[in-house]
């Protein structure tokens, strides 16, 4: 059990009024989890609603779902080509995201000020498209050679990387403007 969840079990253990606004927000946040799981659209449409209160733009929504569904179909492709989930997604990633932005998700988040949160939550748009080329070019090249297993997936990651750096870094000469920055 996570520590979050032995504070929600303890919180559901109190029996004192004021404990009751905590037990109707847990009710609440698990009746709206199980109607996403009968209605997927509904957690999409969360997901909107909260960025659109963090002040983004339509565009850049659109950009980060649309990143998203590239980001799985390539996890799905690992997954079905022996990758174990966790180090070696996180591995692979770490590969794909050092190649286009010259530094590694860590520097990347540290660069933002982040902790825990999530990286592309952060990025900007040109970011979220680069991770997104970078990740669809992995993938394919990755299925154009039948890749199978964490070893022989590092190469596509390189090469996929590859060619989103190569289109960031045209784009910053073009515009005299760094794309990787600590802007969020």
């Amino acid at each position: 059990m996570s520590e979050i969840q032995g504070i929600f079990r303890i919180i559901q253990s109190i029996s004192s009024p004021k404990a009751e606004p905590f037990k109707n927000w847990l009710a609440q946040v698990g009746r709206e989890r199980l109607e996403e799981m009968i209605d997927p659209e509904k957690a999409l449409n969360r997901s909107r609603e909260y960025w659109q209160k963090h002040g983004r733009s339509e565009k850049w929504i659109q950009q980060r779902m649309m990143g998203q569904e590239t980001r799985n179909k390539l996890t799905d492709y690992w997954k079905e080509s022996g990758v174990q989930e966790g180090k070696e997604y996180a591995a692979l990633t770490n590969i794909i995201h050092s190649e286009w932005a010259d530094i590694s998700v860590r520097d990347h988040k540290k660069i933002k000020g982040l902790k825990s949160q999530n990286l592309r939550d952060h990025m900007s748009e040109a970011e979220l498209i680069f991770t997104a080329l970078a990740e669809l070019s992995t993938r394919q090249i990755a299925e154009s050679g039948e890749v199978i297993g964490f070893e022989e997936n590092k190469l596509p990651a390189k090469r996929g990387g590859k060619i989103a750096k190569d289109a960031k870094l045209a784009l910053e000469e073009k515009t005299g403007k760094k794309v990787v920055s600590n802007e969020n």
